[in-house]
């Protein structure tokens, strides 16, 4: 099962200082999550500070625990939405 992942920086709580510390091993841990096979893409988002990530799960709980283990997201630093989606009827 596929799930969108909308993340955006909290960057009215937090400053660019206190997220520069966790860039690092937040990218370090999307390149772990991706060669499990998780994360299928990830791109920075275009409107604001943030990502989108496709994530393959077997269910919702197992998509909330892997981002979960994102280091900006531990730190309660990501504002998160977990999207499931399906294939289009309209390929089927």
């Amino acid at each position: 099962m596929q799930f969108f992942v909308l993340a955006r920086r909290r960057t009215e709580s937090f400053t660019e200082e206190q997220f520069e510390e966790f860039l690092g091993p937040e990218a370090d841990r999307v390149r772990a999550l991706y060669a499990q096979g998780t994360i299928r893409a990830a791109h920075s988002r275009g409107d604001v500070a943030g990502a989108v990530l496709i994530l393959e799960c077997g269910n919702l709980e197992e998509a909330e625990a892997a981002v979960a283990t994102l280091p900006l997201a531990a730190k309660g630093m990501l504002e998160t939405q977990i999207i499931p989606v399906r294939g289009y009827r309209g390929f089927s």
